[in-house]
């Protein structure tokens, strides 16, 4: 179906659908909505304009998640459910939740938050509705619904909510914004003037490019994330009934919980070192402890993960493992050993996957036996939060081994995305090219406080020196030094960032956020500031460039699976549809490498 091509056509849709649903909200007689599946943005609507509601236990999905995609709830969302449960509520729902990834309620959320009237079981759930409903009308059972306090308590929750807004979008994401001002205006605002309100906003942001970029997100990451381009065919995957990890760190043990809970097959760790081994196994199975308190498993459940996770000081523990990946430090040699050492006890059919962050899965497979069967495995942390997954084929990867590591992948409910065999891969490479760019300006003598708020016009989850201390400046530099000796020109090494790491330094912030003044000396000494508006432009013609080459190289088959790996492993804003659709918007893709990287109309509007 084609776009809406004016604001007219906009503003009509916006009238069309309050005139439709007005009509349940504004009958003589009491109207009723029963909620019997997932209900997104106008389903939840529709029942928001009847009388009385009724949810069943079995929902699993309940949102108002227009402004994650560039909209707002705007056939009766802003205006009906601040004046049935109050502001504070549902800020949560049309500001919060999406702005938390598109977070969803359960159906007891919704019916605590006052949205429906009555909760019934899912399998009685029409007949009880009918029965209540019947209830409710002879006068023999009464809905009490608290006043709504549209004094200080509603002021005071849509303050909080626009610091929110402000703190994490920081404006580049009008949706939430336009959304909260008529949240607020809905306190003094008639129901013409509130749908009136919603009309004009939904004319505003559906001829917008936010609009736009949102769906071409959502397109990604619920299409194609789903058919990964360049996948072999998923015929050629082996059986993996039992799965080996070596290491026993924390990413170790998150690995091997992620895989005997999605997999349910034996997982054993192995580690040289006793305590540091039983350290990794009950991790693991202490993380299954607090998914039993939360009631997320059964003890039944809990138990024979628990059974499935276990430790050995040897590799002979891995001779009927169908797929092994490595976990240990971040260094060649070493890793190149450990799989060495794999082929002496594993099957030739064994995969062997590795979690490097950034270095060549080529090299790492170079001395085996069976160079075809080693994959890049490469996760985000932390591990069960984050949905991406790059998989790697190096240059002898055979398809038996990439189509097991796809399967295996979307059995973990993982989002793969095949990626060449090249430094630092997709998400760390365009990371590390924005955040070099960024040291650099701070070591030419740019404040660091300044540096970090060039960045905020790109809306990401966290500044650039705040997500290096979340990382670690010992991994940034140990990055940015495998990108240097790749690609000299563009990863300069900073002596100031090798110094911070020296110093023991976790980063250039206190525990309480406030600037470290031994971290702050470390980088002093630059007699060349930059403007925010500099250190800005310089960051956007870095990602400009490294894209278009790496785009070029064939590290990823299109632009569209940059933004989704950037979308999904880095957090980066939705909104703006990714990386490529923002610089396509701001005329750097054509200033700096000559041409879009998009169609235009593909995450925009097409002028």
């Amino acid at each position: 179906m084609p776009l809406i091509g004016s604001r007219a056509d906009a503003l009509a849709i916006g009238r069309l659908g309050h005139d439709v649903f007005r009509r349940l909200g504004e009958l003589p007689v009491p109207s009723f909505a029963y909620y019997n599946g997932a209900a997104m943005g106008g389903g939840v609507e529709i029942g928001l304009h009847c009388t009385y509601r009724t949810i069943s236990a079995g929902v699993p999905a309940f949102a108002l998640p227009e402004a994650f995609l560039g909209l707002v709830p705007g056939w009766g969302g802003t205006y009906l459910l601040p004046n049935l449960i109050g502001a504070e509520k549902a800020l949560k729902v049309v500001i919060d939740n999406p702005m938390a990834q598109n977070r969803t309620l359960k159906a007891r959320q919704a019916f605590e938050l006052g949205i429906a009237d009555a909760l019934f079981d899912s399998a009685d759930f029409l007949e009880e509705s009918l029965a209540w409903t019947a209830r409710v009308l002879n006068g023999d059972a009464a809905v009490e619904r608290p006043e709504v306090d549209k004094g200080k308590a509603w002021d005071d929750a849509i303050a909080a909510a626009r610091w929110n807004v402000e703190g994490k979008l920081h404006g580049a994401a009008p949706s939430f914004t336009r959304a909260l001002d008529l949240v607020a205006a809905a306190k003094d605002r008639t129901r013409d003037e509130g749908f009136a309100a919603e009309d004009e906003a939904l004319a505003d942001l559906i001829m917008s490019d936010e609009l736009r970029a949102g769906l071409y997100a959502f397109d990604l990451t619920q299409k194609r994330a789903k058919r990964p381009a360049g996948a072999p065919d998923k015929s050629l995957a082996r059986a993996v009934t039992k799965v080996g990890v070596v290491g026993a760190g924390l990413m170790a043990s998150q690995l091997a919980l992620l895989f005997a809970r999605r997999l349910e097959v034996p997982v054993v760790l192995t580690d040289l070192d006793r305590d540091r081994l039983d350290k990794g196994v009950g991790h693991a199975h202490g993380e299954i402890d607090k998914l039993l308190g939360k009631g997320r498993v059964s003890p039944d459940k809990a138990n024979r993960l628990k059974a499935l996770i276990t430790g050995s000081l040897t590799k002979d523990a891995f001779n009927d493992a169908d797929f092994v990946i490595e976990a240990v430090f971040e260094e060649m040699a070493v890793k190149q050993k450990v799989f060495a050492e794999l082929e002496d006890h594993v099957s030739p059919e064994c995969v062997l996957a590795t979690n490097t962050s950034s270095l060549s899965v080529t090299e790492m497979a170079s001395k085996l036996k069976h160079p075809e069967r080693v994959v890049g495995f490469h996760f985000f942390n932390p591990v069960a939060v984050l949905p991406l997954l790059e998989i790697v084929r190096g240059d002898r990867t055979d398809d038996a081994a990439l189509a097991t590591a796809f399967t295996t992948g979307k059995q973990l409910k993982k989002s793969c995305v095949l990626v060449k065999d090249a430094p630092a891969f997709v998400v760390n490479r365009v990371l590390l090219r924005l955040l070099a760019e960024i040291v650099q300006a701070v070591d030419e003598g740019t404040p660091i406080e300044v540096a970090e708020r060039a960045a905020a016009p790109l809306g990401l989850p966290m500044p650039p020196f705040v997500l290096m201390g979340l990382v670690g400046p010992a991994i940034a530099l140990h990055v940015n030094e495998t990108l240097h000796g790749a690609f000299p020109d563009r990863f300069p090494l900073s002596a100031n960032l090798a110094k911070l790491v020296a110093a023991g330094k976790p980063g250039v912030y206190r525990p309480d956020f406030t600037l470290d003044p031994e971290a702050v000396e470390i980088f002093a000494g630059g007699t060349s500031p930059s403007t925010e508006e500099q250190v800005l432009a310089r960051a956007l013609d870095a990602l400009a460039s490294e894209i278009r080459i790496m785009l070029d190289e064939g590290v990823v088959a299109a632009p569209e699976d940059i933004d989704l790996c950037m979308i999904l492993g880095a957090g980066w804003p939705f909104h703006l549809g990714g990386i490529t659709p923002y610089l396509d918007r701001a005329g750097v893709s054509e200033r700096v490498a000559g041409r879009r990287f998009l169609e235009p109309g593909a995450a925009s509007l097409p002028r």
